[in-house]
């Protein structure tokens, strides 16, 4: 709703179509992240401007502030999937290996650690959760039921859980993911109970070497730099450093009235094409139709919907596939000019050149058998109706196992059914695991994820309608072909209409809403978020208000020995960040001892609150006349009864409204207690749209509850002014 207003707002917006656009661009990256150092190695003319969650650089990028965000995949992955506006860029920017933090001194654990996850990653349970976490569309999770005892020494897990689906938060409130399920089995392993402490990513390193935590299982990229004042496990993750763009804006529905006209080449020209990132389809069009708009899609049939409802041109791709998409859908046709004509083949890593050879022989062969031109016939020629069954598979001996990794989304040759992978590279994979006598097994991932997982050895090699290009050469090998084929386009039918629906505001308003709010009791999260803010906020002014009043009575004395530490205490917190306060009394003063961080937020605020109402205090009696207590005095009051009696009242009245002003910049200034892992209004913001991805909806959520409050707390201190105010006592008395 909000991302369509306010990403008109912006007249500057880029449009990134490869690295080499974004040289000068506007790029976003985590604070704390590897991400940075990319960023400033790859793009030293950009603008870099660093985010402390993932989501904060999303709402920039979709209102025209930023043009690029660089991040790792599983959450560009995430975010892309969730915001249709928004694509990852098909080549990785740099790779790195993602571990386990545990404090420098602590080596027993370490080594402990370490061996369970050289255990996890051998028995196959870490590739198991890839599959299970890492999914590439918007089905649910499978979570394992992992229970850790419950009596025991606490393993203290840091987590910044705003970063599904490695870590985020789940509608019952636990800590979840890929990172919480390894964190719960490395808890059993260890016969401990677990806690999480979720707070931001840059705080993570900080409660670690202070103790606030045992370990750090939260996506961390082990780092040279990071490896100075942390210690790291072997990799449990294989991770790549990703660049999110927004997609090129949609063509207004008036102005293309020539859709159904496109019969040739020539006339794609400056129309809106279809593409699957990574693809030969992606590369012919884009050197074809240069001055086209493009939008990237991840799966052939969300383009083919994009045709058919009037959101496209054109969809550019290999002509097997297209010819299916043409047979379930009758108003689509296919242009008989082909764009290229490309070749087939298995993709294998560089450095693999034993089973390259061996797969030759077998392709070879199958070709001479004629096999190769039978799948051909069976799954490309023949238009099926029901999908054709697999061939039986034949019972050899295996002597080992080979992953083999597809994008199982591109009927005809690698789709799901009944369940199933299936289609033409499935079964060519079962005659190729006849003739190696290898077990095949099957990795469904992302088209744009197969050449990573090629060069990072998490599959030994890809059947995935792979097109042979020169550029792909530069980083893969590929085997002889199997099959050659046509890029070509797939359009409308003459004639042919498509039915469009514009959301409404108030329909777009109800949907955001229960995503955000009903859905999985999210309303939850936001109500213990305000429970701690309004807790923080109280008792911080309380504690703050007394401790002003003790610095300013310090502060006014005549001896040197109460104010100069009083003149020293205002100068140093008033000139002190709040956040650094918060985390030097989180991190070194309390490092020792278990303390809760909202007792800790109350302490860190109320001391800042403290300096600030001190000065307010002396600047609020020292304007009251010094003749009305020395007139006080000589009727027979003594000094207490005089300041109680005389000053104070006077006192109250003067310092209410600046007061007041500190007391509500207090309460927004508690925005930032996620730094020490307390889950206040804000961080429950944070959670939200790290599960929703929506990212303006929850900011205007919270920004509308921090005003109710402030609005609330401000008509509270009001009244009180006015009860103090004697005008106001003697027209109240006046009406009476």
């Amino acid at each position: 709703m909000l991302s369509i207003f306010l990403s008109g707002c912006s007249k500057n917006e880029k449009l990134i179509a490869g690295f080499a656009d974004a040289q000068n661009a506007r790029i976003g990256v985590m604070t704390g992240s590897t991400g940075e150092a990319v960023a400033a190695k790859q793009f030293p003319k950009a603008q870099v401007k660093s985010f402390d969650d993932i989501m904060d650089a999303v709402a920039a990028i979709k209102s025209g502030q930023l043009d690029a965000i660089i991040t790792l995949f599983p959450a560009a992955l995430q975010v892309s999937k969730k915001n249709p506006e928004l694509r990852i860029l098909p080549e990785p920017l740099d790779f790195e290996d993602t571990a386990i933090a545990v404090r420098k001194d602590n080596d027993q654990l370490l080594a402990t650690v370490d061996r369970i996850v050289a255990a996890l990653k051998a028995d196959g349970t870490l590739a198991d959760m890839e599959k299970r976490w890492l999914k590439p569309d918007l089905s649910p999770y499978q979570e394992l039921d992992v229970v850790p005892p419950r009596q025991g020494k606490i393993l203290k897990i840091g987590v910044s859980a705003t970063r599904e689906p490695f870590s985020f938060v789940d509608d019952h409130g636990r800590v979840s993911g890929f990172d919480g399920e390894l964190a719960r089995i490395i808890a059993v392993k260890l016969q401990r109970p677990v806690e999480f402490f979720n707070m931001k990513f840059m705080a993570l390193i900080p409660a670690l070497q202070s103790g606030k935590v045992d370990l750090i299982i939260s996506g961390m990229t082990a780092t040279s730099e990071r490896k100075k004042t942390v210690n790291f496990t072997q990799p449990y993750f294989a991770n790549k450093q990703v660049m999110l763009v927004r997609k090129p804006a949609v063509a207004p529905l008036s102005t293309v009235s020539d859709r159904s006209e496109l019969s040739s080449l020539n006339s794609l020209k400056g129309k809106r094409i279809c593409v699957l990132p990574g693809s030969a389809g992606e590369m012919a069009a884009r050197q074809k139709f240069s001055g086209s708009q493009f939008q990237v899609f991840t799966a052939a049939a969300d383009a083919a919907l994009a045709i058919t409802t009037n959101k496209a041109d054109a969809f550019v791709y290999d002509k097997s596939v297209l010819l299916n998409l043409a047979e379930k859908n009758p108003e689509l046709m296919i242009l008989d000019q082909a764009v290229d004509k490309l070749e087939v083949a298995a993709a294998l890593r560089k450095d693999n050149t034993a089973l390259l050879s061996e797969m030759n022989k077998a392709l070879q062969s199958l070709k001479q058998e004629g096999e190769l031109q039978r799948l051909r016939t069976k799954w490309v020629d023949t238009k099926y109706i029901a999908t054709p069954q697999l061939q039986p598979a034949k019972a050899v001996h295996t002597s080992g196992v080979l992953r083999m990794g597809t994008c199982a989304n591109l009927e005809p040759f690698s789709f799901q059914s009944n369940g199933i992978i299936t289609g033409l590279d499935r079964e060519l994979s079962q005659l190729l695991g006849e003739r190696l006598n290898k077990k095949i097994e099957i990795i469904d991932m992302n088209f744009e994820a197969l050449i990573p997982a090629l060069q990072s050895g998490k599959i030994d090699f890809a059947l995935s309608n792979f097109n042979v290009t020169e550029e792909r050469k530069k980083l893969i090998n590929f085997s002889v072909p199997y099959i050659t084929n046509d890029i070509s386009v797939l359009v409308r039918k003459t004639g042919s209409s498509a039915t469009t629906a514009v959301p409404s505001f108030f329909s777009d308003l109800v949907t955001s809403f229960q995503s955000n709010i009903i859905h999985e009791r999210r309303y939850l999260l936001i109500l213990d978020g305000l429970k701690t803010t309004v807790v923080i906020s109280v008792f911080a002014t309380l504690f703050g208000t007394l401790l002003g009043a003790l610095i300013c009575f310090m502060r006014m004395a005549k001896s040197r020995l109460l104010s100069a530490p009083a003149r020293l205490y205002i100068a140093i917190l008033r000139g002190t960040p709040v956040l650094v306060l918060l985390m030097l009394i989180f991190y070194v003063v309390f490092a020792s001892i278990n303390i809760s961080p909202v007792i800790v937020a109350v302490i860190a605020f109320g001391m800042n609150f403290g300096a600030y109402t001190a000065e307010i205090f002396r600047t609020g009696i020292e304007g009251v006349e010094k003749g009305q207590t020395e007139a006080g005095i000589s009727l027979g009051f003594t000094r207490t009864s005089t300041f109680l009696h005389i000053v104070l009242p006077q006192m109250v009245r003067r310092i209410l409204p600046v007061y007041k002003g500190e007391f509500i910049s207090l309460v927004k200034m508690t925005s930032i207690v996620g730094y020490i892992a307390v889950q206040d209004l804000t961080k429950a913001s944070d959670i939200i749209r790290s599960r929703t991805f929506d990212a303006f909806f929850p900011l205007v959520m919270v920004a509308i509850l921090y005003f109710l409050i402030s609005w609330t707390l401000m008509q509270s201190l009001e009244y009180l002014e006015r009860i103090t105010d004697p005008k106001y006592k003697k027209r109240k008395a006046g009406r009476a």
